[in-house]
This record gives structure tokens, C-alpha cells and sequence, in this order.
């Protein structure tokens, strides 16, 4: 008995040692230096749909609830709290209550309420309330968000709609203070988060500091956090290789760029995975010719995308649907579904069908369709578009590439001011209720091309609600199968990525299935 004990006492003090241990293991201080590939539109994650925004500046804020930061993987499993402490169902699944939390402070001293979760969500819901608001549909559910006590909020549905909590779980999904303009948010934002905003200078950098009186005691480590836009992609690469960059940006390693890091800085890390990102062409369907659906389709066929996938990763993208391809994608279409699909078998064949359809439409060698194919000032967006502008000269359509920096091509974007662009599409997470509404419903600020089907918009409402999920993937799969042979927005590829950070740079994850919500950075910290 009194061995057992000892042994017993032994295991206590080494457990209470360990775990000092690792306690003493984080190092506060220290500037976390990260690359950024272009200057972001705003600081206001509400009024912007871009990563470049998403990456730099969701450590300024929080959400009520957030994807924990240290599971690779996306899911309502990984779902932790936040600003909430709590939450539950009521009504059938038609009421959600957040029970919050209490002591929170703004950047400015002002105290956290129920009333900022209101009227956060008063700015989503209302239709002119905000410059833009990209993921209004993804809230086309919410009837309205009450404060029904100082640290208690409510969200009161139309129908139940089980993918509601990971939607508020993105990075895309921050609370703002009431007493702050919206106008202000987009230069001076306000946050209750780890890191203030110190500095953004338009094509030079963006600057966070440490907030002292962060709500959750002894976090951030790092004293701030400094981005340096450099535009150039290869000059980003030499420069991190050089170690005068801590990380990269966390989308910017292409598969031929990683092998080129691992053999110039063998010791740095890198995570290669899906990045929630599809490659695809949009078509101003209001423009003509391309108000006719014989040319639109034609342009589809056309697509070698093996081609795009083989040129730009090497193999390693996917092929797939709207929704991300399984294994990494939840509801992606299967392999064999996926076959079926116009312009997904043989290409020689489907571009034969498209030289048919542009003759119908008065188009052929001797009368060859001319037009700019937009894309934004990145090379990820730039690469596919040449490849894009090369394969429709097999069906008589002669491209000149146009490049746009990235504040003016959302806003071109948005306001239908385009005729062809080759585009790339992030879902913040991969549940179909945030593709489905944010890019194919009828006047979603996202639909770039206005695919308008009022059907559809029924099928994505029938598979919102539904709580079985075998019955929920039916749909879904149905779905996205009717957006490929609608021509809605057809799918190039969906994107793999890396990011990469030097051995000296600790707590941190890179998520696996979405590049939009790990980028709170508290518990990062410098070993150096």
C-alpha cells in the first residue's frame, strides 16, 4: 500500500511538473512578420469577400462562436465558444438563444452587450445598411436577432436550418460594436479581439498590436502581428526562404513553389491541403452574345480541366462540382456522379458539341468571337486565365487578358461590370446552405453572373432544413448536378495550397478545408 502510494505521489508532482511545463513553454513577446499578396479593399470583414481581408484581420475581432483553432478540420464537432459561453435550441429549432459573456470590452473601453450581437446582425439583415453585403443570403433564414437580457441574444428562424452555427463559426462571422459607424469599420475598425488595428497603409502594410485587456486572460503572446504587401509572388518566396519573413501568406505556396521551399529551406514547415477555393469562369449572361445560352454552353464544353489541374498543381487538384470534392468536402458530388456531367468526360468530343453550338449562334473561323476575360491582379488568378484565354481558340473565341487589382475587381464584380472573367470562389465552410445561397441565389450579391432559377432556390430552402443527412447529401448531389448542366458557374478545379512559417513559430493550425477562419492568432508565439 505504501509503494502504491508513493508511485501515486510520484505520477501527481510529474503531471503537476509536465503541465507547469508546458505552461512555461509559450514565450510572450515578439512581432509576428507575415507576407500579404496584394492591399485588401477594407478592414471590414462584413463588406468584403476576399481572403486578403479574412486573413489580416480576423484576429481584431471575435465571433459568438468559432471554429477551434487548433483542429485542422472544419466542423460542427470543432465548433468552441466565443463571445457565447452557451447556446440551445428552443420552438423546435426555430429559436437559437446565446447565453454570453460577461466582463468583455471593446478596443475603445466600451463594454460588450447583447444589444452589439443585435445590431450586428440588424446591418446583415437589413438590405442598405452596409456599402455591400457579400453573405446576406447566408442569413436569408434569420427573420431577426433580439437582446432579450444585457448577455443574452436570440436568433428566431423561419424554419429550423442545422448549418446555422457553422455559419456563425467563420471568420467571416464577427460582431461589431453599436456604437461604432459601419463607414468607420472599414479604416478604424472597433474589435473586441486579441490584436487592435495600429497601422493599414494601402500597398505597403498592415500593422496589429497586442490588445492588454484581451477578455481571455494572458493571451495573445505575440506583442503584434505586421503584414507587408509585397505583390510580387516570386519576390514573396525568395524573401521567406531568406528568413525575413516569419510566414508566408497561408494560401500563397503552390505545389510547384513548395517543392522550391523544401529544397531552398529544408527546415521550414509547410501544410499542403484543399483550400475551399474553386476555379471558375463567370459569363455576364445579360451581355451580348452571351445572353445566348448556345454560346455559354459552348464556352463550358470547351474546358479541359485536367489540362488546368495538371499546368497549375502539378495533379493535385480536384475535379469537381460546386461543393468541395470528397475525401477533404463533405458534400462534394462522388467520382461517378461527377462523370456524368456535360463537359466532364471525353474533351475532344465536348468541344466538337461546342464548334456546333457556336456556329448555331453565327460564330466560326472566319468569324471569330472577340472579348476581354477579366481577372484579378493575382497570380492565382492570372495563371488559369491564360490557360482559360488558350482553350477557347478551339471554338473561334479570340480573349485579351485584362488585369484588375483587387479593391476594383469586387467592385466590378459586384456590380455586373464585367462580360467573361476567370474567377476563383471561396466557401468559408463547407456546407452547402453558404455555396448554394452565396453564389446561386436570386439576387445574392455573390451570384456574379445572375443564375436565377426560382425552383433551385426552393431545392436550396428543401436541403437547408433537412435534418437527415443521407436525405440532405440526395439533394445536395441533385443540386449541383443541375447547376453543372445549367452552365450556373461552371467549375475549372478546386485549388490546393500551401502555407509555410519558420520552425520558430509555434500555435498555430492550418485548416485543411477552409482558408477563412484560423487566423485568430492568440495563441501563437515566437520560440526565439
Amino acid at each position: 500500500m505504501v509503494r502504491n502510494m508513493c508511485l501515486a505521489l510520484i505520477c501527481v508532482v510529474v503531471t503537476s511538473v509536465s503541465t507547469a511545463s508546458a505552461a512555461w513553454a509559450q514565450k510572450s513577446g515578439g512581432v509576428l512578420k507575415i507576407q500579404h499578396m496584394d492591399t485588401p479593399p477594407s478592414a471590414s470583414i462584413h463588406e468584403e469577400a476576399t481572403v486578403s481581408v479574412a486573413v489580416p484581420f480576423m484576429a481584431l475581432y471575435n465571433n459568438l462562436v468559432i471554429f477551434d483553432q487548433h483542429v485542422a478540420k472544419n466542423s460542427l464537432d470543432s465548433i468552441v465558444p466565443d463571445l457565447a459561453t452557451s447556446w440551445s435550441l428552443k420552438e423546435d429549432g426555430r429559436k437559437l438563444v446565446f447565453k454570453l459573456r460577461e466582463g468583455v470590452k471593446w478596443h475603445d473601453g466600451k463594454p460588450f452587450s447583447a444589444q452589439d450581437v443585435a445590431c450586428t446582425f440588424d446591418l446583415l439583415l437589413s438590405p442598405d445598411k452596409l456599402r455591400r453585403n457579400p453573405r446576406s443570403a447566408w442569413y436569408s433564414n434569420v427573420e431577426k436577432v433580439t437582446a432579450d437580457a444585457p448577455f443574452e441574444a436570440t436568433f428566431h428562424l423561419k424554419q429550423p436550418q442545422p448549418s446555422l452555427l457553422a455559419l456563425l463559426a467563420s471568420g467571416y462571422s464577427p460582431i461589431y460594436p453599436c456604437h461604432v459607424p459601419a463607414a468607420d469599420m472599414r479604416r478604424k475598425p472597433i474589435g473586441t479581439g486579441p490584436f487592435k488595428l495600429a497601422e493599414f497603409k494601402m500597398n505597403e502594410s498592415i500593422r496589429l498590436v497586442k490588445n492588454p485587456d484581451y477578455w481571455k486572460k494572458g493571451r495573445p503572446y505575440l506583442d503584434g502581428i505586421e503584414y507587408t504587401i509585397i505583390p510580387d509572388r516570386s519576390t514573396r518566396m525568395l524573401s521567406f526562404v531568406a528568413a525575413k519573413f516569419d510566414m508566408t501568406f497561408p494560401t500563397d505556396v503552390s505545389v510547384p513553389l513548395l517543392k522550391n521551399i523544401k529544397s531552398d529551406a529544408p527546415q521550414a514547415q509547410c501544410t499542403m491541403r484543399e483550400t475551399g477555393v474553386s476555379t471558375n469562369l463567370i459569363v455576364n449572361r445579360e451581355v451580348t452574345p452571351f445572353d445566348n445560352p448556345k454560346i455559354r454552353r459552348a464556352m463550358a464544353l470547351t474546358l479541359d480541366r485536367q489540362s488546368f489541374i495538371t499546368i497549375l498543381s502539378e495533379g493535385e487538384g480536384k475535379m469537381g462540382g460546386a461543393l468541395l470534392p470528397p475525401p477533404d468536402g463533405v458534400w462534394g458530388l462522388p467520382p461517378d456522379k461527377l462523370k456524368t456531367i456535360i463537359g466532364y468526360g471525353d474533351v475532344e468530343k465536348s468541344r466538337a458539341e461546342a464548334r456546333a453550338l457556336m456556329k448555331e449562334a453565327g460564330y466560326g473561323p472566319d468569324n471569330r468571337l472577340k472579348l476581354k476575360v477579366s481577372t484579378r491582379n493575382i497570380a492565382t488568378f492570372k495563371d488559369p486565365a491564360v490557360i482559360l484565354i488558350d482553350q477557347l481558340k478551339h471554338i473561334w473565341i479570340d480573349g485579351e487578358l485584362e488585369i484588375i487589382d483587387t479593391a476594383v475587381y469586387y467592385n466590378r464584380v459586384f456590380k455586373k461590370d464585367y462580360v467573361v472573367a476567370l474567377n476563383l470562389t471561396g466557401s468559408a465552410v463547407d456546407d452547402p446552405d453558404v455555396t448554394l445561397f452565396e453564389g446561386y441565389a436570386c439576387g445574392s450579391l455573390r451570384n456574379y453572373n445572375n443564375y436565377c432559377d426560382a425552383e433551385m432556390t426552393k431545392l436550396f430552402e428543401e436541403q437547408s432544413r433537412e435534418t437527415d443527412r443521407k436525405k440532405r447529401h440526395e439533394l445536395v448531389w441533385e443540386i449541383d448536378r443541375r447547376l453543372q448542366e445549367d452552365i450556373a458557374r461552371p467549375i475549372i478545379s478546386h485549388g490546393r495550397a500551401a502555407g509555410c512559417w519558420h520552425p520558430h513559430v509555434k500555435g498555430v493550425t492550418i485548416h485543411i478545408n477552409s482558408i477563412y477562419n484560423g487566423w485568430r492568432f492568440e495563441d501563437a508565439w515566437l520560440d526565439r
